[in-house]
């Protein structure tokens, strides 16, 4: 495939935030190219992501099924935030002068997505109170222990992400965390067999993250952070995140609190979300 999308495209901070996160068995980022394994409709495959040599990115796809292609396509535009249109955003958030900054470094950057919803709470709870490294751990244990073997000719691709059937009638704890927190990871692959759509774009930001904060262990941090990465919400944003107040601190020269930051925060709606991935890239890190 060849994905096309609207030029500029930061190519370089979208991979180095995947490989910071890349699960083990999963996902792999080698020279700049992109590959995890998939699963749509109960069947299994992988995909490799490469810029091309024009405004797209290259996309090679192993799947049984050639009818999933339109899917894996729409799936992939999502993770890889290809429909946003970098001028309008840009311009949006210029009128702030910390954000023109920012922009003007990187004005090709995206806010990456997800390849599944379920995937990606799974690891936002896993991220709760403790480092991206120590999470992405985690996350690796549990696709070892509870993910489908994968034959693929890729060493580093060797299972896909557990059902939502398995992971709701496992006892995750045994995986070195908190009772309550394997509790919670429990229940959120629970309630996507009881609601299909809970992780799906609501009617708004507030309904969307109102649907998850519903649900045992979930706070505003994660509902928001599910919000921006797999709901696509542009405006979401989580001012408890110790990442963005130390981005912002670091940026205006003094302490900030999660209050000023959200104050802060209100100049740059309705695209919150991409004020936060500028926010923690200048961390040169995005964690």
């Amino acid at each position: 495939m060849r994905l096309a999308y609207q030029p500029p495209y930061d190519w370089a901070a979208m991979v180095g935030f995947l490989s910071a996160r890349a699960i083990a068995g999963m996902e792999t980022v080698e020279a700049g190219l992109y590959r995890r394994s998939i699963s749509v409709s109960g069947q299994h495959g992988w995909i490799s992501v490469t810029p091309g040599a024009g405004d797209w990115l290259d996309v090679g796809v192993e799947f049984p099924e050639a009818a999933a292609l339109p899917e894996i396509e729409r799936r992939l535009r999502r993770m890889f935030d290809l429909d946003a249109q970098p001028q309008l955003i840009n311009a949006q958030l210029a009128t702030d002068p910390l954000m023109a900054q920012l922009v003007a470094a990187r004005p090709g950057l995206r806010v990456p997505g997800t390849w599944d919803g379920l995937e990606l709470a799974i690891r936002a709870v896993l991220g709760q109170q403790i480092t991206v490294v120590a999470a992405i751990r985690l996350a690796g244990k549990l696709v070892a222990q509870y993910g489908q073997p994968l034959d693929t000719p890729h060493a580093g691709i060797t299972h896909v992400f557990p059902t939502p059937e398995v992971l709701a009638a496992a006892d995750l704890a045994t995986l070195g965390m908190p009772k309550a927190r394997g509790r919670t990871l429990s229940g959120v692959a629970q309630a996507l067999l009881d609601d299909p759509e809970v992780f799906e774009p609501k009617a708004s930001l507030k309904e969307g993250v109102a649907r998850l904060v519903a649900l045992p262990g979930i706070g505003d941090w994660t509902a928001q952070y599910i919000a921006m990465r797999q709901m696509r919400e542009a405006d979401a944003f989580a001012t408890g995140d110790i990442g963005l107040i130390n981005a912002l601190a670091a940026l205006e020269g003094g302490p900030v609190s999660a209050r000023q930051l959200g104050g802060r925060a209100e100049a740059w709606r309705p695209l919150r979300a991409y004020a936060a991935q500028h926010l923690w890239t200048s961390l040169q890190r995005s964690d």
